[in-house]
Order: C-alpha cells, then sequence, then structure tokens
C-alpha cells in the first residue's frame, strides 16, 4: 500500500482503535485510584505513580487519538507498555498473565510502528506542520 489518501485514513481509524483503550483505562483508574494505587504497591510499584499513569493513559490517549505529538507519546507508550507488561504481567506459569504480557509487548510494537510512521493527514500534526511551512 502506497502513503496515500488510504493509509492516512488506516491511520486515523488505528489511531482511534489503539487509543480507546488507554482513554479507558486513565479514566476508570481516576474513580478506582485508591484500589489502583494498591494494585501498583502489591507490585511494586510506588502509588505515588499513579497521576503519571493517568496523564499517560488519559492525555497520552487523547493526544493519539487527535494526532498530537504523534510520534513522542508513541514511543512514551511503548515505553510504558512494555514496563507495565514486565512489572504487571510477566508471570511464568500463568497462561492469563502471559497472553496480557504478549498483549502489552503486541501494543508496544504497534505503538514503535505509529512512532515511525507518523499520524497521517487526518491529525494535529498535519494541520501544525501546514501553518510551520507557509
Amino acid at each position: 500500500m502506497q502513503n496515500g489518501a488510504l493509509c492516512d485514513f488506516g491511520k486515523l481509524i488505528g489511531r482511534i482503535l489503539i487509543s480507546v483503550m488507554f482513554i479507558v483505562a486513565g479514566y476508570s483508574k481516576i474513580g478506582a485510584y485508591a484500589g489502583t494505587q494498591e494494585y501498583m504497591a502489591a507490585a511494586g510499584v510506588p502509588g505515588f505513580l499513579l497521576p503519571l499513569v493517568i496523564l499517560l493513559e488519559l492525555g497520552g490517549g487523547l493526544a493519539i487519538l487527535f494526532g498530537f505529538f504523534t510520534r513522542w507519546v508513541a514511543l512514551a507508550f511503548a515505553v510504558f507498555c512494555a514496563v507495565s507488561a514486565w512489572l504487571f504481567h510477566n508471570v511464568p506459569g500463568d497462561q492469563m498473565q502471559q497472553i496480557m504480557f504478549m498483549k502489552n509487548i503486541t501494543i508496544a510494537g504497534g505503538f514503535l510502528i505509529l512512532a515511525c510512521a507518523g499520524a497521517g493527514k487526518f491529525s494535529f500534526d498535519h494541520a501544525m506542520a501546514k501553518v510551520k511551512n507557509r
């Protein structure tokens, strides 16, 4: 597939699909703040990091959705997904946790591709580049 309108539409749909999970997860962590902190602490992750997690998931999810600083946010998400896979889902012998581990690693790979490919034509990044190049 060449880098044309079809690819730009595909990038838009891809951004929507990959961002929704993080937007919902970030929003739900606000409502379940104490429980999420306990879950993090049980995995050895300090609970004071939760606001940063919420900021990345909710704010970063919205940034990916709208194609705003897409390459940098996608890189941050790739690291986040790999680290969270290791910290929360690296449980050898637990098949469900191994599936979650692989899901996170796969999503990290998708974010790396997005970081390289960019947000496409239907994004704030594209609109900002057009204004900058005038």
